[in-house]
């Protein structure tokens, strides 16, 4: 997705761990970096290491920006969106991750269906107890969205509850359901004849069927295993040490009753899990030839039931999945980072360390904008500049504004060229600034913002080196001036070997004038944690931080030759 320009991206300090060379872990020495490397946004480990501001989250103890990608997520509540329902995470190994109270999805258009009687004829002289007219057909499952309804693949139901039951006993077409406690009535009834033929087998007997198997293996694989093939399950930290007995060869490993290595095997037969593919697709090719490409599925529809379905007549509503409220820490310290509210309605959150609320944030505006300003009374739109001509300076405005209550001292370092192959001269006026701390708006209101307004308000003002442009209660604006290069190919090495420059077409957005930017902020804050005495402690004092990273500036297109 093409980036809305201007924007401002910031990196996080966990992608800079490079991968280790291979000589080097030979060798067993440490590899050595060059941490004064310039960053380059167009390097392919960029695409995983840069987010806007608001995507970022802040340790407050270890001092450092965290991404999504290196914090360390923490299960709270486990519900229903359909329902909004909390389930016990008890209730996941024995009902799975998704719903079971009637909470379903049409299979056609994934949207919620509901309860509704069918439209059957019915006697108005008939009456309940109650004296009122009752009605005595089933029911249905009707999507209110596309007026799918399950009568269409023959599903109706006997009553308006528990339709998890209900609809876990009947295939399409309204034929029960075949179960394991069926083949064990079949088998104690006719013992010669308990065999399942394969095309009765469904997806859930066979899982049933292989699950029951395996588990039996287990058993009889060594007696040290014991119970850990019961509803305890191997992540029960009981049968950690039986675990840990198969490893240190303290159990009979691989030993039967009579002292003989045990093997596992397959499956063998049907009640075992196993069944035959079913090779003779000549009933699907004349149900496709005869329907045609309308009766067939979507990949989107698929993917969210099961790969095996080909028609639609083979849909089934499915379950809503069950979703989850996540705690983040940060993976250093194991600080909390980010704690939703509990209840599953309650949007709000307990602990939520955002970085916009440590960093200073930077937009990125043109001195002389190109475009003309949009009437309040329009629809807002995405104003977009004109290109950038080339060999030719713009200067931009990058203001930044303090979220800290403390003033903050900003030093700012951008190479000379931008690395690529277009690359573009850039200077920053004043590199070096301090930013007021974000303390009361009543206060700013009484200095009159403490603006130089004569500068901001004169169009025929010029920027001077190593002054401020503007500054107000705590923001600064300073001036960025750039000079963007010719994008044609042509002049790219012009000098150099031959080979020794990639002289390829203009990839996508290559055009775009990206600004590495490394930011270093120093500020003194309040002491905390301080384990000194009530009577020798200083309420005033304060203690030096530093925070360092690099951003990514985006400030407009390159115009093509």
């Amino acid at each position: 997705m093409t980036p809305t320009i201007p924007y401002t991206y910031i990196q996080c300090s966990c992608s800079d761990q490079a991968p280790v060379d291979n000589n080097d872990a030979q060798d067993g020495s440490a590899p050595d970096y060059n941490d004064e490397r310039t960053f380059d946004p167009r390097a392919p480990r960029s695409n995983y290491s840069l987010y806007p501001l608001e995507y970022l989250l802040y340790c407050e103890d270890c001092q450092q920006i965290r991404c999504p990608r290196c914090v360390t997520e923490e299960m709270l509540t486990y519900f229903c969106p359909n329902c909004l329902f909390e389930v016990p995470s008890s209730n996941l190994r024995s009902e799975g991750t998704r719903c079971t109270r009637s909470c379903y999805q049409c299979p056609i258009c994934v949207g919620p269906v509901q309860v509704v009687p069918t439209q059957k004829p019915t006697d108005a002289n008939l009456l309940t107890v109650d004296g009122q007219a009752g009605n005595t057909g089933s029911f249905e499952l009707v999507c209110q969205y596309c007026n799918w309804c399950s009568s269409e693949i023959g599903i109706e139901f006997d009553r308006p509850s528990g339709i998890f039951s209900q609809l876990a006993k009947i295939n399409n077409g309204g034929s029960r359901k075949i179960t394991q406690k069926d083949v064990k009535e079949r088998r104690k009834e006719e013992p010669d004849d308990a065999m399942v033929p394969d095309e009765l087998v469904d997806h859930d007997l066979q899982f049933a069927n292989l699950k029951s198997f395996y588990h039996a293996q287990l058993a009889d694989l060594n007696p040290a295993l014991g119970g850990m093939t019961d509803a305890i399950g191997f992540s029960s930290p009981a049968a950690l040490s039986r675990i840990m007995s198969l490893y240190t060869g303290r159990a009979q490993q691989g030993k039967g009753q009579n002292g003989a290595p045990f093997v596992m095997r397959e499956a063998l037969n049907t009640d075992e899990g196993f069944k035959l593919a079913q090779l003779n697709e000549s009933a699907a090719i004349k149900k496709l030839i005869s329907g045609g490409w309308d009766i067939t599925t979507s990949a989107e529809q698929r993917d969210h039931h099961q790969e095996h379905v080909r028609f639609q007549d083979e849909l089934r509503p499915s379950s809503y999945l069950l979703r989850t409220k996540r705690s983040k820490r940060c993976p250093a310290c194991r600080h909390i980072l980010s704690k939703p509210e509990n209840k599953v309605a309650a949007t709000r959150f307990k602990i939520r360390l955002v970085a916009k609320s440590y960093i200073p944030s930077i937009s990125v505006r043109p001195l002389r904008a190109t475009t003309a300003p949009v009437p309040v009374t329009s629809r807002p739109a995405i104003i977009e500049e004109a290109p950038l001509n080339p060999f030719k300076p713009h200067q931009y405005i990058l203001t930044f504004k303090n979220p800290l209550f403390d003033s903050v001292k900003i030093s700012l370092a951008a190479p000379n060229v931008t690395p690529g192959r277009f690359a573009t001269k850039v200077t920053v006026l004043c590199p070096q600034f301090e930013i007021g701390a974000n303390t009361d708006m009543w206060d700013d209101a009484l200095k009159d913002d403490g603006r130089d307004k004569s500068q901001k308000d004169d169009p025929s003002s010029q920027a001077e080196a190593g002054k401020i442009w503007d500054r107000g209660r705590n923001w600064v604006s300073i001036v960025l001036e750039v000079v963007p290069p010719s994008l044609k190919v042509e002049h790219l090495g012009v000098g150099l070997p031959p080979g020794s420059v990639d002289k390829g077409p203009l990839k996508q957005d290559e055009d775009i004038l990206e600004i590495p930017m490394f930011v270093r902020m120093e500020w003194e804050a309040d002491v905390q944690n301080d384990i000194t005495s009530g009577a020798g402690r200083d309420k005033e004092a304060k203690e030096k931080r530093e925070l360092a990273y690099w951003c990514v500036l985006g400030v407009g297109r390159t115009a093509k030759d």
